[in-house]
């Protein structure tokens, strides 16, 4: 099929993306495409006109700030998968970008786009939210911060407002002492996460003394789980995990209760190999 008609816009600034996107009604913003032009050409989405963001500066690369690094919202999953800054300070974001797609799509599809598009079964909504980063958004009204948790509202839908668009996500500096780990079950013709999870520990003294675990891919949003201190994350994280998801996914691929399932053995697999990560 071929997608409905549609105007193309390539603005040269954020301010004027914001513009265009706040006057269209219906306006989508393009950054990589791998996620709307597919659905575009089934008519499942058939905006009335694309904002290109590929022109504007300073939208990509990864920074360092005071605890914390910054990633503008253009950068690729590959950029991100082999990123030295990423591997360093924060390396389950480069262990979760290498899982994502094929190397056509890590080097076109952008951490912005991902997370815009709010796929429940996408990989970088999941790990974001287990790392507590916050997502930048720039709109008519200057820049505003919102926290991964709270950016992702549904199936789909986001916190963004009409005209916002994602400029950069923060995400913090994990010093000695934290083990991470992402782990999937990877549906065998798109790549994407029948089930992913994301597990970050923190040891002090030879002991655990915290961490959270986010688990995508079975519910509309991550479901967030806490490591309590001193006690064995990984032990006994079956009941834990099927108590936190209360609406599973189901669909021709896995069912609701295969997903829950799923989310239990992988998110013990997550934990143990983020545990043995903290040495």
């Amino acid at each position: 099929m071929q997608p409905a008609a549609f105007d193309y816009h390539r603005p040269g600034t954020i301010e004027e993306a914001v513009d265009l996107l706040g006057r269209v009604e219906g306006a989508r913003a393009l950054a990589g495409g791998h996620s709307l032009l597919p659905a575009m050409k089934l008519r499942l989405s058939s905006p009335p006109a694309l904002v290109d963001l590929g022109r504007i500066a300073g939208l990509s690369g990864v920074t360092a700030e005071n605890g914390s690094l910054s990633i503008g919202a253009l950068t690729t999953h590959a950029e991100i998968e082999h990123s030295g800054l990423i591997e360093q300070e924060c390396p389950i974001l480069a262990e979760a970008a290498a899982t994502i797609g094929d190397p056509a799509v890590r080097n076109r599809g952008t951490i912005g786009g991902s997370l815009a598009h709010a796929d429940p079964a996408a990989d970088l909504p999941t790990v974001i939210t287990a790392l507590g980063a916050t997502v930048i958004v720039t709109g008519k009204g200057g820049e505003r911060e919102i926290a991964a948790a709270d950016f992702f509202t549904g199936l789909f839908a986001t916190s963004l407002g009409r005209g916002e668009v994602v400029t950069s996500i923060r995400v913090p500096k994990l010093g000695a002492g934290t083990g991470t780990a992402y782990v999937k079950h990877r549906h065998p013709a798109s790549s994407y996460a029948v089930v992913g999870v994301a597990a970050i520990v923190h040891a002090a003294g030879g002991a655990i003394s915290g961490g959270s675990v986010a688990i995508g891919g079975a519910t509309a949003n991550p479901v967030v789980l806490d490591v309590i201190p001193g006690e064995d994350p990984a032990a006994a994280t079956s009941a834990s995990v099927a108590g936190a998801i209360t609406r599973p996914i189901g669909d021709l691929y896995a069912s609701g209760e295969y997903r829950v399932h799923l989310a239990g053995v992988l998110t013990k697999r997550a934990l143990t190999t983020a545990i043995a990560r903290t040495g």
